[in-house]
């Protein structure tokens, strides 16, 4: 699964890959619930273990899709 975090006066978002035992389910009430507090902080741990904190006011949208088997890489790449 991929999510990417649009961050508030940041030009670039954030890409996190997550590992393949995580559910959707379990990514989306990890985000209501740092979402629904007025200090909180979104916690997400990427497939090789890394953890990605985002304080909940900087977040400006989160998008969850699923990773792309075609990646493309390079110049002219269909």
């Amino acid at each position: 699964m991929d999510i990417k975090i649009g961050v508030v006066n940041h030009p670039r978002e954030l890409d996190i890959e997550m590992g393949d035992t995580v559910k959707k389910e379990q990514v989306l009430s990890a985000i209501e619930a740092a979402m629904s507090g007025d200090s909180g902080v979104l916690w997400l741990t990427d497939k090789k273990g890394r953890q990605v904190g985002v304080p909940n006011s900087k977040i400006a949208y989160i998008e969850i899709g699923a990773v792309s088997e075609d990646r493309r890489v390079g110049f002219g790449a269909q």
